[in-house]
């Protein structure tokens, strides 16, 4: 069986909803592009879809984790543990505020940051941590909490893959002094080009945050700090609040694919599914990142077949990037270790047709003679 299925349709993806074109016609006939009303409608409808409060659009994912941070006054003399197992941009951040990065082991059950080896690497000199909600899943935040108050670490969330996850029925990005998203194209609730998100805890920092991300400005156009250029266009937020209107479906759908793969590869040899909720969760499956035998074996054939696979990051965690001062002994990263010489991303987004889903099952099944 061969058909093509791409790791992400973004033309697919856009013929999904309707009205995009009108949206952006309207937006450019108003002559409103930069902190208009739709980048105020927008974030009131985060609120009144998902319920996020002191919820703020900026310029992307990045940005968001870096304004929060210097909200919360981090920066040079902090050291703040980091995942191995997340993107650069969470570790970027800090080294842009004057914070060290410290890198931890990751949990082989999903991935996601390890609390056990916070415990094994604090050494008192940190002061936080950024965890990673991974995938479109939360971490085990009891456990994370009860890490943070025991070491009196501060709790920070790069929540980029999670807009709308929950833990506990509580959504991800509000455990920590703030949490952020992007919406780059391809995650759960994407635009069509940069953006991003931040919730604040306290309605003080919410206000800070709001000016800092405009060059300082108050609300009367007075600049009382030193700020950022980093706004979440118009353009951008009225098209995102076209696709929140669709998003709790475009959700449930990729939980039906998650599930399908799920039970498609349950019991089979070679292959370790990621966890599906559990522990109160509702995962939202950014990607499906699975852990192969025989990883890159599998990945060649779904190529050959037009499948498109992929590894996380391109395959590098944190700890290997040496080119950044990140490089550090393998030994004290086991679990990271093993997961990138397994882990690989299947297709996973709501444009996904049920005989593209059905092409990848059949041919991840082909790879380990299951057929």
């Amino acid at each position: 069986m061969k058909s093509g299925v791409p790791f992400f349709d973004y033309k697919a993806t856009f013929s999904r909803y309707e009205s995009l074109g009108d949206e952006l016609l309207r937006v450019f006939q108003s002559g409103q592009y930069i902190l208009g009303p739709d980048l105020a409608v927008f974030e009131k409808a985060v609120l009144d879809k998902l319920g996020y409060k002191n919820f703020l659009g900026v310029a992307d994912g990045t940005n968001a984790i870096q304004l929060g941070l210097n909200c919360m006054g981090v920066g040079h003399g902090d050291k703040v543990f980091v995942s191995s197992h997340t993107y650069v941009a969470t570790a970027s951040a800090l080294v842009a505020v004057g914070a060290e990065p410290v890198l931890v082991d990751v949990d082989l059950t999903d991935g996601s940051i390890c609390s056990s080896s916070i415990m094994e690497r604090y050494d008192g000199t940190q002061t936080g941590v950024i965890i990673t909600q991974l995938n479109g899943r939360c971490c085990d935040m009891n456990k994370l909490i009860a890490v943070c108050d025991q070491l009196g670490l501060r709790l920070f969330e790069d929540s980029a893959q999670a807009f709308g996850a929950k833990y506990g029925g509580k959504l991800a990005g509000t455990f920590g002094e703030f949490g952020t998203f992007s919406f780059y194209p391809a995650k759960t609730l994407g635009c069509f080009g940069d953006g991003g998100g931040i919730v604040l805890r306290d309605d003080a920092n919410y206000d800070l945050v709001r000016a800092t991300r405009d060059h300082g400005r108050d609300g009367n156009g007075d600049v009382r700090y030193w700020g950022f250029n980093s706004r979440l266009d118009n353009v951008q937020a009225a098209l995102l609040t076209l696709k929140l209107k669709y998003y709790i479906e475009d959700l449930e759908r990729r939980r039906a694919i998650a599930k399908r793969y799920v039970n498609s590869f349950q019991g089979l040899e070679g292959i370790v599914c990621p966890p599906f909720d559990g522990d109160g969760r509702y995962d939202i499956f950014q990607n499906f990142e699975l852990r192969a035998k025989n990883r890159d074996q599998l990945l060649a054939h779904l190529s050959n077949n037009n499948i498109g696979a992929r590894i996380q990051w391109g395959g590098t965690p944190l700890h290997e990037m040496k080119e950044l001062g990140l490089s550090e002994s393998r030994e004290l990263f086991p679990n990271c270790t093993t997961y990138f010489n397994e882990c690989l991303m299947l297709p996973l987004y709501p444009a996904l047709s049920d005989a593209q889903i059905e092409s990848v099952i059949y041919n991840v099944r082909h790879f380990y003679g299951a057929l």
